[in-house]
């Protein structure tokens, strides 16, 4: 007779599932995150005063009329293409890192007409974005 302790086998726990787990939560909480750029066009809210800002001359402003065309600095341009404005704005400002740029937009202009011109001077580098506002008067 053979009284020996027969050597048992030790138990394993099988991780391998769990980490494929674990993995693929990791990855589709990696793919389902959203990625936000904050800050890449800031806008600086207009604050309507009595007095107004004091007019510098290096001060680029894009006016929009009511038919939607675009003026840079007062001159108009010779079509309502993003590619005419942006041109535009290149040849005032080559380097437009730190400059303001203020946008002044007829009441019956179109949104899409704002959101382009806003568009254009995010694309160009311009961080200081301002809307021109007019004092509205008391009781009307």
């Amino acid at each position: 007779m053979n009284f020996s302790r027969r050597r048992g086998l030790e138990p394993e726990i099988n991780v391998t599932s769990l980490i494929d787990v674990v993995l693929l939560l990791v990855m589709f909480f990696m793919v389902s995150t959203s990625f936000v750029q904050d800050g890449r066009l800031k806008v600086r809210l207009p604050e309507s005063s009595a007095t107004p800002e004091a007019h510098t001359p290096d001060k680029i402003t894009i006016s929009i009329g009511a038919d939607g065309g675009y003026l840079v600095n007062d001159r108009a341009l010779v079509n309502r293409s993003p590619e005419s404005l942006r041109a535009a704005l290149a040849k005032l400002a080559p380097n437009s890192a730190g400059q303001p740029i203020t946008i002044r937009a007829d009441a019956r202009a179109t949104h899409q007409a704002v959101v382009t011109a806003m568009d254009v001077a995010g694309r160009m580098g311009f961080a200081q974005v301002n809307i021109a506002t007019v004092n509205q008067q008391p009781g009307g």
